[in-house]
């Protein structure tokens, strides 16, 4: 639904583009034709002003008839909501026709050369409102190189002066162009941003609502079930699998209410080694069943990072957990830990599983978005979270088939 309203919006703003440009491109284009070729002869007449006369010289009248036979053909594409085509049909048509026209003149003949049209300022100076780097190079690179290509045909240095104009004025284009790209960027970057806040507060919103109520019944329905285990040990099996669902719903409420309303930060000064030895104490009964060794290469002895210990943890067990998970036949995790620049700290965590294709790669962290079954998307969106609360980076370099490589960068305190 949103990429529909976004194309639509998008045909809208290239009809009204269009829509201009066939305005001036006429009015200029008539106006061009009316002095240059009808009233200087008049005004002029008999006091040596030699101008060409179109009815005479190189198609005549036939040049009129193609231009004006484009317009029906404009509004035609228009009505099929085509109108991206319209400007390239124009710029191709008009280079076609005037090289016609002027060789028709120029060659065999002992006329200096003398052509040009002001509609060309017109390609050149209104391309960058398509936001098109395509058509302006077109326009810019098209326009030249017919002056150039009469300039070897007729052998006439008259032809630099135009070339010289085309190469200003395209640079003035290409700046401009620069600088609608560079706006609209930024405001699709905004838009985005608005919207993964929107996203945001309609989670937080949630959380607030039922975050406690959920909560509430799961303590008991634990507490009661631990208690049945504890007094049927040998009569179901189903208990420890009840108990470790419940604990999973227990985790998607804490994401939930962490989105909701996030824990306050209490920095202190803590050892990356002792966090990394916690998370491997918690994670390696999972990681064991599931055939996976974890290989630590920590480049120490470490500064101390300026970091609330217990968030670390979270983002670290997500991760760690994600890892397991991928190597559904067992595999390896290795866990690089090591100081860069002196000022960052880099930890990286590399698995052999099943990885992510490239095309899911940025949306990670999004609200919602998973790419495992029975996922909820909240655990990488907590972690990129913390990871920013805490001043740092996180990316992710994936292959499918090849594994997964998370890399978190921390500042380290420079404080002595």
């Amino acid at each position: 639904m949103i990429e529909s309203h976004s194309s639509t919006k998008l045909l809208n703003e290239e009809t009204k583009a269009v829509r201009i440009f066939l305005w001036l491109f006429y009015i200029f284009y008539i106006s061009f034709e009316l002095i240059y070729y009808y009233i200087f002869p008049n005004l002029y007449r008999g006091e040596g002003f030699s101008v060409l006369s179109r009815p005479k010289e190189g198609l005549g009248l036939w040049s009129y008839f193609f231009i004006f036979g484009l317009l029906p053909l404009a509004f035609y594409l228009m009505k099929k909501k085509n109108p991206y085509t319209i400007k390239y049909l124009y710029i191709y048509c008009f280079l076609a026709i005037d090289t016609i026209h002027n060789l028709l003149i120029y060659v065999n003949t002992d006329k200096s050369f003398a052509a040009g049209n002001i509609v060309e300022v017109v390609f050149i100076l209104f391309s960058p409102i398509f936001v098109n780097k395509k058509y302006f190079w077109i326009v810019s690179i098209g326009l030249i190189l017919k002056y150039l290509f009469f300039g070897i045909v007729l052998q006439d240095a008259q032809v630099l002066a135009p070339v010289v104009i085309s190469v200003i004025l395209s640079t003035i284009a290409f700046v401009i162009l620069n600088r609608f790209e560079s706006y609209i960027h930024s405001l699709n970057k905004a838009h985005e941003e608005l919207r993964r806040k929107e996203k945001l507060a309609v989670i937080g919103q949630m959380a607030a609502a039922i975050g406690h109520e959920i909560k509430n019944p799961l303590s008991s329905l634990k507490g009661f079930t631990q208690l049945q285990q504890e007094r049927y040990p040998n009569t179901n099996d189903f208990y420890p699998i009840m108990i470790q669902e419940i604990d999973r719903i227990n985790s998607i409420v804490n994401d939930l209410m962490y989105l909701g309303k996030p824990k306050q930060i209490n920095f202190s000064k803590t050892n990356i080694e002792e966090i990394i030895a916690y998370i491997l104490s918690i994670t390696q009964q999972q990681a064991k069943q599931q055939g996976v060794t974890i290989e630590t290469l920590i480049a120490g002895p470490l500064a101390p990072l300026e970091c609330d210990s217990h968030q670390l943890k979270q983002v670290f067990i997500n991760l760690i957990k994600n890892a397991i998970e991928s190597m559904i036949e067992g595999g390896e995790i290795k866990i690089n830990v090591e100081v860069l620049d002196g000022s960052k700290m880099y930890i990286s965590i590399q698995d052999e599983g099943c990885g992510i294709d490239v095309e899911s790669l940025p949306n990670l962290g999004e609200p919602f978005y998973t790419t495992k079954k029975d996922g909820t998307g909240l655990g990488l969106m907590v972690t990129n979270q913390i990871i920013k609360d805490h001043n740092g980076e996180i990316s992710f370099d994936s292959r499918q088939q090849n594994g997964t490589k998370v890399t978190v960068i921390l500042p380290i305190s420079q404080d002595k």
